[in-house]
């Protein structure tokens, strides 16, 4: 027999969905069958797994251990050891973790082999004895809930809780979340900008392509830009995202003629260049620097309307300083 007790993470969700977790490997139609014969129970009670789990609830599961092993997908695995990395996080609590991510790193795994920072924040919560994979299979697994390209730096937002992933998921859909950017793009910007337009992406170039009418397959999207400090031939703005679709904030600007600096894809070459030549520059001046939480329901309650920012990275700071001591 196996017994599970209901995390606080994995409170207020259907006692099926949950039990399908834990026993990944096992037909849907064996687990109801389980179910009616009493063979899985809740609180000692039968169950038809419509029930909403809560934290201390008791699950019953009534297998021998080599069937509990076969169906959770266990049988034969070792446990996987996340691998770690110095992270700079900005918050923590039982729910939510947000970090400070470098350019050069993925926010998640393009291929099998990679290495993310979803992986790291697995090590992270592995090493540091707030997650146990095998202690919580088939539970709650903790992940990234938004994503930004590789060579784009700045706040990536972590669930930990179901709680947790759940809210932020929501507020990433509904837009009641408000993310802004940080970027130094080419050309001199004056005034602030609501733009709009449509954005289609090549998936075999993995490159977008911005249309100023709807087209098939093409997005609608909405930017909105204001100048921070505008210098001899570029500008610092802050970016808005209305919509949050994929390079949208680097493809919109460029078709605007503003590219970001450091953007080789959508780009000026001969700008970049100089930049790589003068700062070693290898990546878009792009950064997810404030993020301003909406209202929240509890257990999260206590973070609604909180802003939390993301200090700019030490290369484009220094370039920004660099930019404001030429003259206009």
């Amino acid at each position: 027999m196996k017994q599970i007790c209901v995390h606080e993470k994995e409170a207020d969700q259907r006692l099926d969905k949950l039990l399908f977790r834990y026993l990944k490997e096992a037909p849907k139609s064996f687990v109801y069958k389980m179910l009616r014969k009493k063979n899985i129970t809740l609180n000692g009670k039968k169950a038809d797994g419509s029930e909403r789990v809560q934290a201390g609830d008791l699950i019953r599961i009534f297998l021998s251990d080599e069937t509990y092993e076969k169906f959770s997908g266990r049988q034969g695995a070792g446990v996987i050891s996340y691998p770690t990395a110095r992270l700079d996080i900005i918050y923590e609590d039982e729910h939510i973790l947000l970090i400070n991510k470098p350019a050069g790193m993925l926010t998640q795994k393009a291929e099998p082999g990679d290495v993310s920072l979803n992986e790291y924040m697995l090590g992270y919560l592995q090493q540091s004895g707030q997650w146990d994979e095998e202690a919580s299979a088939g539970g709650v697994r903790p992940s990234v809930c938004n994503r930004l390209d590789r060579n784009t730096s700045g706040i990536v937002i972590c669930g930990k809780s179901l709680a947790g992933l759940r809210q932020m998921a929501k507020a990433l859909k509904d837009r009641s979340m408000h993310k802004y950017y940080q970027c130094l793009a080419g050309g001199r910007i004056k005034e602030a900008r609501s733009v709009d337009g449509y954005l289609w992406k090549d998936p075999s170039t993995n490159k977008v392509q911005i249309l100023k009418e709807a087209s098939k397959d093409a997005q609608p999207i909405v930017t909105k830009y204001c100048p921070v400090r505008v210098f001899s031939d570029c500008t610092l703005l802050e970016v808005c995202l209305i919509t949050g679709r994929s390079h949208q904030i680097r493809a919109h600007l460029a078709s605007e003629g503003h590219p970001i600096i450091g953007d080789y894809k959508y780009g000026s070459r001969k700008v970049n260049d100089f930049y790589y030549r003068q700062y070693g520059l290898q990546s878009q001046l792009l950064h997810s620097c404030r993020l301003e939480l909406p209202k929240l329901e509890p257990p999260l309650a206590g973070l609604s309307g909180k802003i939390f920012t993301a200090e700019l990275p030490e290369l484009m700071r220094k370039i920004i300083v660099k930019e404001s001591e030429r003259k206009l």
